[in-house]
């Protein structure tokens, strides 16, 4: 049975985009049941609509407080029978209770490897170190920023001459295959989450490969 997922976004879009191509093909394991953005002008939302995904506005402007934002967040995510929730750029912080309401069913994507460079300016930053290897991580969402057990991770070389955009677009590339590899793979139950540790059961010639090296 293919497994209900929400993507939350707040801009562009461009990792739900990767998302939505990956679950549009057949065999995939899991598929995309709703898109949420809590930011009205988010173009990502006219990406959805162009595959045919239903969308929800929350605008966190419309709320109260954070608690209030996230039962309602809730409260649409249950609503829609959704299993599994991806952040892609979804620029809006998340409170303790509805994280552990969701432990081990919502995941995101970070710009570096985890647990370097935490935060945000990831490339930037990862450039002013002189690190040699950059890269991505799909991890499950704790209640401390970039913090939650490292599902899958992309490395990439950082070169001479690399400033922080085009590291940031090679990064992003890195994010486009490794996310989708990572969904597919929990989907297909080849990832559980066991005393916040993360196991990882491998299939030979699945797309699980990516989760562990990238040329």
């Amino acid at each position: 049975m293919s497994l209900p997922v929400a993507v939350l976004i707040s801009g562009r879009g461009s990792n739900m985009k990767a998302l939505l191509e990956a679950c549009s093909k057949p065999e995939f394991p899991a598929h995309i049941a709703l898109v949420i953005s809590n930011n009205n002008d988010a173009y990502g939302i006219d990406i959805a609509h162009e595959y045919g995904v239903k969308t929800e506005i929350l605008s966190h402007k419309h709320y109260d407080s954070r608690a209030e934002f996230d039962a309602a967040l809730d409260r649409c995510l249950m609503a829609n029978d959704v299993k599994m929730v991806c952040l892609a750029g979804f620029m809006r912080l998340l409170g303790r209770e509805f994280v552990e309401n969701w432990n081990g069913k919502l995941i995101n994507v970070h710009p570096s490897l985890l647990p370097a460079f935490k935060g945000l300016d990831t490339h930037a930053r990862a450039l002013e170190k002189g690190v040699k290897l950059h890269g991505c991580t799909v991890h499950y969402v704790s209640p401390e920023m970039d913090e939650g057990p490292i599902i899958g991770q992309a490395a990439i070389p950082v070169r001479y001459g690399d400033d922080k955009a085009t590291l940031a677009d090679r990064v992003l590339e890195a994010e486009h295959q490794l996310y989708p590899a990572c969904l597919e793979s929990l989907a297909l139950g080849q990832i559980t989450l066991k005393n916040g540790r993360v196991i990882v059961s491998l299939v030979p010639g699945s797309a699980a490969k990516i989760l562990l090296n990238r040329e």
